[in-house]
């Protein structure tokens, strides 16, 4: 987790977000991919009458009511060109889910409150999908589902990396026995980009998957449009204290 107090004048902080009501449009986020999800085939809360291949049916319906197809998504219907919004509330599994809205509590809360609960509502929504047209683009002739939030996700860790590249976060290394180790964010966030870069040059041949590439476009973009947006005003510089709580890069 980040260490918002050094992030935002401690006292001074905490009473602004008191007085404001905290990252209400982070927190109505949150909430409706959850609800989205729970009330969704995927959720394992509604059975569906005729046995696994009902529900199998079920889900794919879902999927193609909901989510984007690339291959549709240039016929020009009213329908096809709202799914890029309607698939940021969609994910495919309970684990899918919580790894989104994870990183959207970590990460979008301090940038709500920099960009203002409508500036951060318009940023999210035109980013996440602006970012599932540019996937959908890369892969016209597909006819695989895309869901979920990932790509407006990123480029709030973008937008989060041009305004606050002090801040410390506590992350969870697999590949180092899940040590918890504090670093500064721009750290994590590189090193989170540059995994994701990496995963778009491997699954150039192989057709779409995870979408990679929805990952490094929506980063890009939030990354541009702070930069663009706030350049001409003072960042927070201030190095964070301790952290506390853990989040997976």
């Amino acid at each position: 987790m980040i260490d918002r107090r050094a992030e935002t004048g401690g006292r001074t902080g905490r009473l602004l977000r008191t007085v404001t009501g905290g990252p209400l449009v982070t927190h109505a986020l949150i909430a409706a991919c959850a609800l989205v999800f729970v009330v969704s085939p995927l959720s394992g809360f509604h059975p569906v009458p005729g046995g696994a291949d009902a529900l199998l049916a079920a889900q794919a319906g879902y999927f193609e009511r909901w989510g984007v197809i690339p291959s549709e998504l240039w016929d020009g219907s009213a329908h096809a060109l709202l799914t890029p919004f309607t698939a940021l509330f969609v994910h495919g599994s309970w684990l899918h889910l919580l790894g989104n809205v994870l990183f959207l509590y970590v990460f979008g809360a301090m940038t709500e409150e920099r960009m203002g609960r409508v500036g951060f509502t318009f940023f999210y929504v035109i980013s996440g999908y602006l970012a599932l047209v540019a996937y959908a683009a890369a892969h016209a002739t597909s006819d695989q589902t895309l869901v979920g939030a990932s790509g407006a996700i990123s480029a709030v860790l973008g937008a989060f990396l041009y305004l606050f590249p002090r801040a410390r976060v506590t992350s969870l290394f697999p590949f180092l026995f899940f040590l918890p180790l504090r670093f500064p964010a721009w750290i994590v966030l590189v090193f989170w980009f540059v995994l994701q870069w990496l995963a778009v040059q491997g699954a150039g041949s192989g057709g779409p998957g995870v979408a990679y590439l929805a990952h490094v476009v929506g980063f890009a973009l939030g990354f541009l449009y702070a930069w663009g947006r706030y350049r001409r005003t003072d960042r927070v510089k201030a190095p964070a204290a301790a952290t506390e709580g853990e989040s997976q890069p």
